[in-house]
């Protein structure tokens, strides 16, 4: 078991628990070695057990011992031994014995000085009776007095036996775990005398066992005193020439020793064979008993003066710390039991048996001994010291303010104090202990003022330092201002903020000072990093804890100025250590500073994950800013429209290309609701969808109004699809979203694609029918002109022959036009100026006729001045012909035919209305396919419109058709004018 003094001052079994013994076992330590060890431990043990006993009968007997007396103060004066006081209630009182009797004799024995009489008693026990011959007045009497116990007063032996008995045990301690140190076996018989001096004590029989005990004490009191000389002398290590000049005196430090207790044998002997008288006797010894604290202290004066000179010779860092703990133990575990008991009863003056308790301080000795040698703490010096001041103070001031309260409140209750005293106690404790905390912190303040002086003010600055570093994200910059801050308030020589690699793991440093040369890397694989990782500083200038790691990597960091490693852990992990050197005088940090940097370096762990956590979310705001940027490009990269709307109805995104075909800015529609962008029907549609397929529909071809005033006319393909929130719960929907894709031009092209196919088939059909038709209108052109070659021009018959001709020639040309659907278009070579509204006037004279039999009005609204078209003429009567044909299908009954012409630009307009039946909304998509025709079986064959369209396309037209049942029908036709300089050149 081992012990150690604790930082708040308590004993803790744990002195040397960080500490590696220099003779730890080795595999390679041979035989006699090992022997060596163990028998030297043995021998330690078996002092310690036979001590322990001793020490444990000693207590024994002291406990069981009790001295009698008879109550008589007895003196040696000129007429024999008087009784000089004779005690109040004592046994001697009762028998009538009065001051101022002269005892003669005892049990009929003749006594000649007070020492036979103590004799007697101490020969006798509780009850024994002891008849007393007297002369009082001349007169002779006989008492007989029975022997009652002596009065005892508190004890300090149980308090001062538990010190020695503690104080064998760290030596015990100290020696086993270093058996082979020379300064061990030295310290053991300091702790040995310690023992002695405090445990063994005589009681009064004076047998064998109590004459064992009394001289046991006297030789520990008497070799304590050179034995704490010698060991300061020895310990630690001097220069060679110093050790040789220091053994010379080491005789005669122990001469003093020699001679008293060389006096104290002789008085003894002499004494007990009765050649000294008991007064000299009585006085030789109490001389003696006073003589030895006067050794003790004059030792221990040399003692400290010893250890000053020995800071001047010895240079090493450790030795020099050694020194400060065995120095502050000798000045603060003697110095108060000598000045305040030893030194004034030495000198005469009987202080109180209470300051007997400073004897307890000398436990000091021993423990600052034992720290030295295994070298526990050896750095702590002045903060242990500055504790135990502290703590001290403390309770003086708590008992001063108690005591002062007690005063102040006793006026109060002057009258009856008494009764109240348990109030004022009460009282006086309650304020005590709410006063404790604050006068303790005042306390240790004021005493870290006179310790760090004016660094006291750049400790407290650090650690207001370290709680604000979390809001410095900058890894950088917190580590150029906290490797500032630390050189000034610790006064460091070197220091380096090292930051961990998120990849290697290995550290570099990122803000230094102090190094002439670059920083070395502590790599991962280091022998040290499981210290840091386990949140444990790693101090290399102490060569016990340096003797962990490897030691090739110990002295490369020696070399390199770094004795310090303070790691910043974050979730059980170093990621960074703070490195540092000596502090500029070259002493090293105590545990004080270490604490501050440990204190610091938490902060600064939770500084820079803070850092690296701030700028991986910043990386990953920038990514998910460019996917944000990449997914908002591909959104207005689409063709298709894209609505998402909430489950309210309410749009909240709205992207480019429906900005483009429906025409409502993105502004206007964010916000809004889908119905007020959206017409009814269209909005209705989605509603039915969304109802009749929750997770997901399409709605195709279907119709919506765009714009702001509906003008626009689209058909687009409409496709829903919910979206879910983050947790993914299909029950749960964020919103929707709307692909609109816009196929008015597919479909449009796709139908002319089709009607394409179509007039290509009419086409290859009309070629064949022609070529058919054409061979008997041959004929029959040929024979009319054969007729008319004959005929009289007078003849009524010759104008029906021409009437004939000019029909077949007219026929002709429409089997021409069947032709031209099979074949390429007709070159622009081949078509000429073209005044539309002559083309309208003579279709019109054809079917003026058929209009007057119908009852068909027609109503003309001709443009004076339209500008002429480029195209065949032929082919345009065909168009017009086939549309009035078809108003009058549709007019059975009569009715109206509206034809009008303008010019709209670079256009000629012409448009074709009827009140006729019209047309149903479903069948306009198929009016231009070839053979589809709304009229009854036999009225018609359905190529009327197909040729139409297809003319108007061959001249790069179009042609519209709005229709409604029961309201007539509308076709718009679109040609473009012919250009001026082809009109020029024409007519030129």
């Amino acid at each position: 078991m081992s012990f150690a003094t604790s930082s708040d001052g308590e004993v803790s079994p744990d002195l040397t628990k960080q500490a590696m013994p220099d003779s730890a076992p080795n595999h390679a330590v041979p035989v006699e070695a090992r022997w060596l060890v163990w028998g030297r431990s043995a021998f330690a043990l078996m002092v310690v057990a036979v001590l322990i006993t001793l020490g444990a009968v000693n207590a024994a007997m002291s406990s069981r011992w009790h001295e009698v007396e008879d109550g008589v103060l007895w003196g040696n004066r000129a007429e024999g031994v008087t009784a000089i006081e004779v005690a109040a209630g004592s046994a001697a009182a009762s028998a009538g014995l009065q001051p101022g009797d002269v005892l003669l004799a005892v049990n009929r024995s003749p006594v000649r000085t007070r020492a036979d009489v103590i004799e007697y008693q101490h020969r006798g026990h509780k009850g024994t009776r002891l008849d007393y011959t007297l002369l009082r007045l001349g007169t002779r009497q006989a008492l007989e007095i029975a022997l009652s116990p002596a009065p005892r007063g508190a004890s300090m032996y149980p308090v001062l036996a538990a010190v020695g008995l503690f104080t064998l045990l760290v030596g015990a301690s100290v020696r086993l775990r270093r058996p082979l140190d020379q300064a061990t076996l030295h310290f053991f018989w300091i702790c040995v005398a310690f023992f002695g001096v405090f445990t063994f004590q005589f009681n009064g029989p004076f047998d064998r066992l109590d004459w064992v005990f009394y001289w046991g004490d006297a030789i520990a009191f008497a070799l304590l005193p050179p034995l704490l000389l010698h060991f300061t002398m020895v310990f630690p290590e001097r220069p060679g020439d110093g050790v040789r000049a220091r053994g010379a005196l080491v005789p005669l430090m122990y001469l003093p020793a020699l001679g008293l207790g060389s006096v104290r044998v002789v008085a003894i002997v002499r004494g007990s064979q009765g050649t000294m008288q008991g007064p000299m006797f009585s006085r030789l010894v109490d001389m003696l008993d006073r003589a030895e604290p006067i050794y003790l202290f004059i030792c221990a004066a040399a003692a400290l003066g010893v250890l000053v000179r020995a800071f001047r010779e010895i240079t090493s860092v450790t030795a020099r710390r050694q020194l400060r703990w065995i120095a502050w133990g000798t000045a603060l575990g003697v110095g108060p039991f000598a000045f305040g008991y030893a030194l004034p009863w030495a000198l005469g003056v009987n202080p109180p048996v209470k300051l007997q308790l400073t004897a307890i301080l000398l436990l000091l000795v021993p423990l600052t001994f034992a720290s030295a040698i295994v070298r526990y703490r050896l750095r702590d010096v002045e903060v242990i010291v500055k504790r135990g001041l502290a703590y001290t103070a403390f309770l003086a001031a708590s008992v001063v303010l108690y005591a002062g309260i007690r005063q102040v409140t006793g006026f109060v209750f002057v009258s009856d104090a008494d009764d109240h005293n348990w109030i004022i106690a009460l009282l006086a404790t309650l304020v005590v202990v709410l006063l404790a905390r604050p006068v303790k912190e005042a306390v240790q303040n004021a005493l870290d003022r006179v310790f760090y002086r004016d660094r006291y003010d750049y400790r407290r600055a650090l650690v207001a330092f370290a709680r604000d570093l979390n809001t410095d994200l900058d890894v950088v910059r917190l580590s150029q201002r906290l490797v500032a801050r630390i050189v000034e308030t610790l006064v460091v020589d070197r220091m380096a903020l090292m930051l961990a690699d998120e990849q290697s793991g290995d550290f570099s440093s990122i803000g230094h000072y102090g190094f002439a040369q670059p920083v070395p890397r502590l790599l991962r694989s280091s022998s040290m990093l499981g210290r840091l990782d386990g949140g444990h500083t790693v101090a290399l200038d102490d060569p016990i804890a340096g003797a962990r790691f490897v030691a090739e990597e110990v002295e490369f960091w020696r070399d390199a100025g770094t004795y310090y490693f303070v790691p910043c852990v974050f979730e059980g992990r170093a990621i960074a250590v703070l490195a540092l050197g000596r502090k500029e005088t070259d002493e090293p940090f105590n545990s004080e500073d270490l604490g501050l940097l440990t204190a610091v370096a938490g902060q600064v762990a939770t500084a820079i994950e803070n850092g690296r956590l701030y700028r991986q979310l910043h990386l990953k705001a920038e990514e998910l800013g460019r996917m944000r940027e990449f997914n908002e490009n591909i959104l207005e990269s689409l063709d298709d429209g894209l609505v998402v709307f909430d489950g309210d109805e309410r749009i909240v995104r709205w992207n480019r290309a429906l900005e483009g075909f429906y025409g409502v800015a993105r502004g206007a529609a964010i916000g809004r609701l889908l119905g007020d962008i959206f017409d009814a029907p269209f909005v209705e549609a989605l509603r039915a969808a969304r109802q009749e397929y929750p997770f997901g529909a399409t709605l195709s071809r279907v119709p919506l109004s765009s714009g702001d005033r509906g003008t626009a006319r689209l058909l687009v393909n409409a496709t829903e699809v919910p979206l879910q929130n983050a947790s993914g719960d299909d029950a749960v929907m964020g919103g929707t979203l709307l692909l609109i894709e816009d196929i008015t031009d597919r479909v449009r092209l796709e139908e002319q694609l089709q009607i394409s196919e179509k007039m290509a088939s009419i086409g290859v059909l009309a070629a064949g029918v022609a070529h058919e038709v054409n061979t008997p209108l041959t004929g029959i052109s040929s024979f009319t002109q054969m007729l008319l070659e004959g005929a009289d021009p007078r003849d009524p018959k010759t104008v029906l022959l021409e009437k004939i001709e000019r029909q077949t020639f007219r026929a002709a040309k429409i089997v021409n036009g069947l032709l031209n659907l099979s074949r390429p278009a007709t070159a622009s070579s081949e078509r000429i100026d073209v005044d539309v509204n002559a083309v309208i006037t003579d279709v019109l004279s054809l079917l003026e006729h058929q209009f007057e039999v119908g009852n068909i009005k027609v109503r003309r609204e001709l443009a004076p001045k339209v500008a002429p078209v480029l195209g065949i003429e032929h082919q345009l009567q065909q168009v017009f012909l086939n549309l009035f044909l078809n108003a009058r299908d549709a007019m059975p009954r009569g009715g109206w035919l509206s034809i009008s012409t303008r010019v709209d630009g670079n256009h000629v307009i012409a448009e074709v209305a009827d009140t006729g039946s019209g047309i149903p909304s479903e069948q306009i998509a198929r009016i231009y396919d070839p053979f589809f025709t709304t009229k009854a079986i036999g009225r018609g064959t359905g190529l009327g419109l197909s040729i139409t369209y297809g003319i108007v396309r061959e001249h790069d037209g179009t042609i519209h058709c709005d229709s409604a049942v029961g309201q007539g029908t509308r076709f718009k036709l679109a040609l473009p004018g012919a250009p001026a300089a082809a009109r020029s050149a024409r007519a030129n």
